[in-house]
């Protein structure tokens, strides 16, 4: 009775375990922990002492370790459907009961296991009728897009449940009785020595099964479980690996043809692959569950606090991350480690059985569940594609709690007859083969092989939870979209965001309920910066970027900040001052009334952002529905798309500034230079043309820049080449993306070795025309403002910033930007003749309409002329040009030269030069 006792002693170890979870439980839901709290986990474990008196009685020699590994999980199975979904917890308790019952009625019931095999085609007939019986119209139902379901008035059932372990004892009978015939290869193609096609018959039959479990009730699931679990009983009783890899094949094939078939397969892959790529669609569920596991960290966030219950039905699929996320890596990890225990004792099990089909039962029960553990914990934890299954003794489920309650005992009943090693070994004679039902040394090295395979898969588990939860968990905690940090930052007193003249654009105000609700009292002031806070969408804009500073996570002023933090004192977000002038960024909108465009101002000594501006426009407090209608709008006409950093534009004439720096830099032409300027051209066996076809004559370049001729500029371009032109473009910043406060796209230049000549002048000229992967340029509004800094600032192109400084909840320091350098875009002379260039475009050009009095403005304008019908205006330039303190870019979509960006940039220059108290 050695074993008994030690099954007594592992109970009485587990008991505390699972009364401590639940006194947690009570202890985060009610601050208190009464008897009747712990009634369920008492009640579960007299259930289960009641369990070990029956198997001291009906099966002496199990295996002592199985009752109390199944007792714990049970117990955690119990605790986090009670946590997760309170409605459903007493039903869980029925059906847990009745389980143990069922377990104890099947150790009472069973008087002689191997009788069990002489019906092994009536369990096969049974289970395929349970399983197929989900199809049978009226009865069967479909349920989260799977038809394993049968309905039985308000209840429903799951029988392929009850199918598998019918089918485990089908697949022991068989193999038992045809062990050897199927170890014998007779079969020859060439060198490969292959099973007869008889034997391979039940392998095709087992996998057309599986076949039609995944096409016909979409449960992908159960059709990988009960093939493998066959494949891995067809591996112990004939030790043979090439069923196993004909399987897998076979298996693999299957996967290909219904993912090319099926939609509901491609999601499932898609969202393995990426499932941030559809996060409030199709991903919903994994990216809420890997929210919820990369917050575990490695001891939890305690039971009763985490946020699982943002998954949907995280009681049933998805309870793993549950409670990865509450009891953390470690806790986590050692629930992963009882599944494996489990599979050691099933499997020591089957080693000590008396027969093979004893053993063979053994070896597919554990399987079972086992498998089912790794392929449903993977699947939640993005290690393999997801599939709809449930853990078992933990999920919510009555029919698999059922079913897994009846396999332990099945199991238990088996292991009972098992021989014991020390039997075995001492009535061990010569005459007994390595293959016979007593010489256990084949068998022995294959149930070998498979612990150490399921011992590998599970430390794959636990390897990828530790990237979830500790190597990657910063990076999934600071998305951008991660509800699940916001929501535990809403009683976080976040940070004020505030212009640089002290207009506030965001602030936190505290709510009855004592958690923080973010107000944009400016309205639709810098909005696109600025960007909302939500604990449903995410954040965008400065909220995303310094998320953890406006949280307090981050930016800390001093020693005693870190030391508030760390002590658990209540946690205060910093202050971020942007760069923004409210005046000049009212200006810029207002510019933009009634247009598409963006309009994007600078200081191009500093690189500070004065103004950035995209229309239309939304008022930050109302932009849930916002973005609720820009699901239904095309992304160009989003509303919350910054124009200003987001798209990518033709530039038109204004990156002629870029192809002049770069012809008066390599010399190949001063501003002197004469040029023949057609109103149309021929070059590269295409044509170019001017706004207008006017013929200019002979004139010099400065004055082709001042009247924007296209047909000059494509001649200088030919005469730089592809490859230096796109050089030249790269000194502006062109094809990099620095780093930058909000999202930015990167500006684009084509391949020089893909540009025709004709391409080249059109590229010279601002306009992206051609047929390849990427044409050129193509630039944002933020990357011409740089081009005009660099212009303004001696070819020295300082880097963009946003966010002037950051203050504690105190009002110290942390933070103050400095001007850095991004680039030298050009030599100061080159500069200086570009800005000549640029004054004259002003002065006596295309630019007039920017004129202010008693200030020079240096400029140049610009139409994408890709589509009459559908033009864009340019502006972009600084002022004073004799020391240049504001530099700015604007762009008006389709305003077919109605209005112009140039008057537009007029306004917007003249509040910006007041700012500066240059009035």
């Amino acid at each position: 009775m050695k074993r008994r006792n030690l099954e007594l002693a592992l109970l009485i170890l587990g008991a505390p375990l699972v009364i401590l979870l639940f006194a947690m439980l009570a202890l985060n839901s009610t601050n208190d922990v009464k008897l009747t709290s712990l009634t369920v986990p008492l009640a579960l474990f007299a259930a289960f002492i009641i369990s070990h008196i029956v198997i001291r009685f009906k099966a002496p020699n199990a295996d002592p370790a199985i009752l109390p590994i199944v007792f714990v999980l049970a117990g955690i199975g119990i605790c986090f459907v009670t946590r997760l979904a309170p409605k459903l917890a007493f039903n869980q308790v029925i059906w847990l009961f009745l389980g143990v019952a069922f377990m104890i009625a099947i150790l009472c019931g069973i008087k002689k296991f191997e009788n069990l095999s002489h019906y092994k085609y009536t369990f096969i007939v049974l289970g395929l009728v349970l399983l197929l019986s989900p199809l049978i119209p009226g009865i069967g139902k479909e349920i989260y897009g799977s038809r394993i379901w049968l309905g039985l008035g308000p209840f429903s059932f799951q029988p392929g449940e009850l199918a598998k372990i019918a089918i485990v004892l089908f697949a022991a009978g068989y193999l038992s009785t045809n062990r050897e015939m199927l170890s014998i290869f007779s079969w020859h193609i060439g060198p490969l020595r292959l099973p007869d096609p008889r034997a391979l018959l039940p392998v095709v039959l087992m996998w057309g099964v599986a076949l039609c479990i995944a096409v016909f009730e979409k449960d992908l699931g159960s059709a990988m479980v009960f093939y493998f679990v066959f494949l891995a009983m067809l591996y112990t009783a004939t030790g043979k690996k090439t069923y196993l890899v004909l399987g897998t094949l076979l298996l693999a094939l299957g996967f290909v043809a219904a993912w090319s078939v099926f939609t509901h397969v491609q999601i499932r892959v898609a969202n393995w692959i990426n499932p941030f790529a559809d996060a409030q669609g199709a991903g919903y569920q994994m990216v809420q569950a890997i929210y919820s596991i990369a917050d575990g960290d490695i001891f939890g966030q305690g039971i009763g606090r985490g946020l699982a219950y943002k998954i949907p039905v995280v009681e049933s699929d998805f309870i793993f991350a549950s409670i990865a996320e509450e009891m953390g890596l470690l806790r986590a990890s050692g629930v992963l480690m009882l599944y494996l225990c489990f599979a050691i004792r099933g499997y020591a099990s089957a080693a000590r059985a008396k027969t093979d089909f004893t053993s063979f039962v053994c070896v597919g029960l554990t399987t079972l569940i086992v498998l089912q553990t790794f392929i449903i914990v993977g699947g939640v934890t993005g290690l393999i594609p997801l599939t709809g299954l449930t853990l078992p003794f933990i999920s919510q489920g009555g029919s698999s709690l059922l079913a897994s309650f009846m396999a332990v005992g099945f199991l238990l009943k088996a292991g009972d007859e098992g021989t014991g090693v020390t039997q075995e070994m001492r009535n061990a004679t010569t005459t007994i083969s390595s293959n016979s039902v007593l010489g256990r040394v084949a068998l022995g090295k294959r149930l070998t092989h498979s612990v150490v395979w399921f011992s590998f898969l599970f430390c794959l588990l636990v390897g990828n939870l530790v990237r979830i939860m500790v190597v990657s968990a910063e990076a999934y905690q600071t998305m951008p979209s991660n509800n699940h940090t916001i929501l535990r930052e809403s009683h976080v007193q976040r940070g004020t965001i505030t212009t640089a003249d002290n207009v506030v654009l965001a602030q936190s105000v505290l709510q009855e309920d004592g958690t923080y609700q973010r107000k944009y009292p400016e309205g639709d002031l810098a909005s696109h910066v600025v960007g909302y806070y939500s604990n449903k969408y995410g954040t965008s804009g400065i909220e995303a970027s310094q998320n953890t500073v406006l949280s307090g996570a981050k930016g800390k002023a001093s020693w005693i900040d870190v030391l508030k933090m760390q002590a658990g004192g209540t946690r205060v977000g910093n202050s971020v001052e942007l760069s923004l002038v409210s005046s000049i960024q009212h200006a810029a909108q207002n510019a933009l009334l009634g247009f598409n465009g963006a309009c994007v101002v600078l200081d191009p000594k500093t690189g500070a952002v004065l103004a950035m501006a995209s229309s239309p426009s939304y008022k930050a407090s109302q932009f849930e529905q916002v973005l609720k209608d820009s699901l239904n709008t095309h992304t160009e006409n989003s509303k919350l798309l910054n124009r200003a950093t987001q798209v990518r534009y033709a530039p038109g004439s204004t990156f002629k500034i870029v192809t002049l720096a770069t012809a008066l830099e390599q010399q190949t032409a001063q501003l002197s230079t004469r040029y023949n300027s057609p109103g149309t051209i021929e070059i590269g066996g295409g044509k170019v043309s001017s706004e207008g076809k006017h013929d200019l004559g002979s004139i010099t370049l400065q004055k082709a820049f001042a009247y924007s001729s296209n047909t000059v500029f494509g001649q200088v371009a030919v005469q730089l080449g592809a490859q230096k032109l796109v050089d030249g473009a790269h000194r502006f910043g062109f094809d990099t993306q620095p780093a930058f406060d909000v999202p930015t796209a990167k500006s684009l230049m084509a391949n020089p070795a893909d540009m025709t000549l004709w391409e080249t002048a059109w590229a010279g000229a601002g306009q992206p025309v051609g047929n390849h992967d990427v044409i050129g340029p193509q630039a944002t509004v933020l990357q011409m403002g740089m081009v005009a800094c660099a212009v303004a600032n001696e070819g020295k192109l300082i880097k963009p910033y946003l966010v002037k400084s950051i203050y504690n909840a105190d009002g110290e320091k942390s933070y103050s930007a400095t001007p850095k350098m991004f680039m030298q875009a050009m030599s100061p002379q080159t500069a200086h003749d570009c800005l000549t260039a640029m004054l004259s475009v002003v002065e006596e050009g295309t630019g007039r309409a920017t004129r202010i009095a008693n200030i020079k403005v240096a400029g140049k304008t610009g139409t994408a002329q890709t589509s009459k019908q559908d033009e864009n205006t340019w502006f972009v330039g600084f002022a004073p040009a004799d020391n240049p303190r504001v530099a700015i870019a604007l762009i008006l979509e389709r305003s077919n030269g109605t209005v112009t960006a140039a008057a537009k940039a007029q306004n917007v220059l003249k509040s910006a030069l007041v700012s500066k108290g240059l009035d």
